[in-house]
């Protein structure tokens, strides 16, 4: 308006309107945002919206088919500026070398529940060079070779996620060279999630000492995990470890203020009340060696 403090709506510039849209759900954005005026639709075919996609939710409840048509429209709208992505169960290797091939940016990949190949990370990780932040939870069908493959190209990796559920692991004796590949590969880890992973005491350590920036370490139901608690607080203060015992309080840290962190792995202030007298006599002790709070949707034991 001439003469106005005031602007129309449809005269902010795309990367503003991108920025208000990303506050939308998803189907809000596909569907109404494009039929309100020309300088919307114009905004959401872009690449403005698309810096960050999340559509873990959405994925969690859509077919296959579905998940990947919408995957590669908006990975193609996103004109190579994608930052973070957030999907899923993908379940080809197709679709996870499409995002390898046209998302070079990626500094935050979610993949949990996905059925990816070893074979695939493998050959597409050094595309994937960006990441700082991967979380590939319940995936079953990577192993030692992918994480090394990350580890090797991926040099800014700060956070990983390789939580397991109990059922993924039949049929498995070890995962210590998943730990080895680790700890060899990944010396920027500042922080690490792999509960339920088959590892033992001398795989945590390992780790631990090759990975000397590590600042949250969950080893929730390891339980071949034997870490001595006069070491933790003497030698590695700086180092929290939750598990294999669960623990009932933390410190807030300053990680919380960071968003490849912010949606991490457990409400720790959700533990009041969950467990009765008979699990505690059962052997589930409650033990504190410092904390990390990052808030999730991830519960105890993590779901499948």
């Amino acid at each position: 308006m001439e003469g106005s403090d005031f602007r129309w709506w449809d005269e902010l510039i795309p990367d503003a309107l991108g920025l208000i849209f990303s506050n939308l759900s998803l189907q809000e954005v596909l569907t109404v945002v494009p039929r309100v005026c020309k300088s919307w639709g114009k905004a959401v075919t872009g690449p403005y919206c698309w810096q960050e996609i999340d559509i873990e939710e959405w994925s969690n409840r859509s077919e296959r088919d579905n998940i990947h048509r919408m995957l590669r429209m908006l990975i193609t709208r996103s004109s190579q500026s994608l930052r973070k992505l957030c999907v899923s169960g993908l379940q080809d290797d197709l679709i996870f070398s499409f995002i390898a091939e046209n998302a070079h940016s990626l500094q935050t990949l979610k993949l949990p529940r996905s059925t990816i190949s070893n074979s695939i990370v493998e050959q597409v990780a050094g595309k994937l060079s960006a990441i700082t932040f991967l979380d590939v939870s319940y995936c079953g069908k990577i192993g030692a070779g992918a994480l090394e493959a990350i580890g090797k190209h991926c040099k800014s990796l700060a956070g990983l996620r390789r939580n397991m559920h109990p059922l993924d692991l039949e049929g498995k004796l070890s995962q210590n060279d998943e730990g080895h590949a680790i700890a060899t590969t990944m010396p920027k880890l500042k922080h690490l999630e792999m509960a339920y992973l088959l590892i033992d005491t001398t795989s945590a350590l390992e780790i631990i000492y090759n990975c000397p920036e590590l600042e949250f370490l969950d080893l929730r139901g390891c339980w071949d995990v034997k870490l001595d608690d006069k070491l933790l607080k003497e030698k590695l203060h700086k180092l929290k470890v939750l598990g294999p015992h669960v623990v009932d309080h933390y410190e807030r840290h300053e990680w919380e203020d960071c968003s490849d962190y912010s949606d991490s792995l457990f409400d720790y202030e959700s533990l009041d009340g969950m467990w009765d007298d008979d699990e505690r006599l059962g052997g589930l002790e409650l033990r504190f060696y410092g904390g990390f709070d990052e808030d999730s949707s991830y519960g105890w034991p993590p779901s499948p």
